[in-house]
């Protein structure tokens, strides 16, 4: 009996074994989420497109970069990029060439877009990309969507601009606006062909069948919606410039994701 008391007092005695620390972990490879495998930048499938990514400057409706926009690239989906390099082959046969606005677009910068139109003093852009619409207004009336179709990656902003394409002037923030719907000697210089709007006015003569819109302006809504759907792509009926791959490989996926070159694998 004695021998068995000693042994259990000399185990109570005995100091507790040191705990296995915990591995090290690996470090993460870039800051925020990475885009998906099948995901690219448009210039490595057609650099003959122009880009003239709005969100990453301060010529936008908000008036400075959005959230999300770390570089000026379009990225999409490989299959909705190589449909649009299609469409850049049949547009060149035209006389055109296209010229992107925005693609892929993350979700922080949708959750920015909310942001600002729950902030009513801020409407510095307001001259310029809504002159007649208030900005309560802006998501009842369709010009803003949350989610969007473009945070799934086969969604892009568009135009078409002449062969050979003129330069185009820098925007200057602060500079004079004028509204996009004015004629096209009053407005932005931008270099696309005329639309008959600019780009992103939330305004109804920015329906792509708007029936005020004539001539030249109203064929190149139609050229531009005739080579489109010939590769895939619906357009969004209240904005001429807007179109969705229809066999988009994610149509339930919001991404989330950085517009940067380090976000693609």
């Amino acid at each position: 009996m004695a021998v068995v008391l000693v042994a259990a007092l000399t185990a109570c005695q005995r100091p507790a074994p040191r705990p296995t620390p915990a591995p090290t972990p690996s470090p993460t490879p870039s800051a925020g989420p990475r885009a998906p495998a099948d995901f690219v930048d448009l210039a490595a499938v057609d650099p003959g497109i122009r880009t003239d990514i709005r969100y990453a400057t301060a010529h936008n409706f908000v008036g400075r970069p959005i959230t999300g926009y770390a570089e000026p690239l379009c990225l999409l989906t490989r299959t909705a990029a190589e449909a649009l390099h299609r469409v850049q082959a049949a547009a060149l046969a035209e006389g055109r060439s296209l010229k992107v606005y925005d693609c892929y677009r993350p979700q922080r910068a949708v959750d920015d877009f909310v942001a600002w139109a729950k902030t009513p003093g801020e409407q510095q852009m307001k001259a310029e990309f809504y002159p007649d619409v208030p900005k309560t207004r802006l998501f009842a009336d369709g010009y803003i969507g949350a989610p969007t179709a473009h945070s799934r990656g086969s969604t892009l902003d568009l135009t078409l601009v002449p062969v050979p394409t003129p330069n185009q002037p820098a925007y200057v923030p602060g500079q004079p606006l004028q509204p996009c719907t004015a004629p096209a000697g009053r407005r932005f210089p931008d270099n696309s062909v005329d639309m008959g709007t600019g780009f992103d006015c939330f305004d109804p003569r920015a329906h792509t069948a708007d029936a005020r819109i004539t001539g030249p302006a109203r064929a190149d809504r139609e050229l531009l919606k005739r080579l489109m759907t010939a590769q895939g792509f619906e357009n969004y009926p209240r904005e001429w410039w807007h179109y969705r791959y229809r066999d988009e490989p994610y149509p339930d996926t919001y991404f989330d994701f950085p517009v940067a070159r380090s976000s693609l694998r």
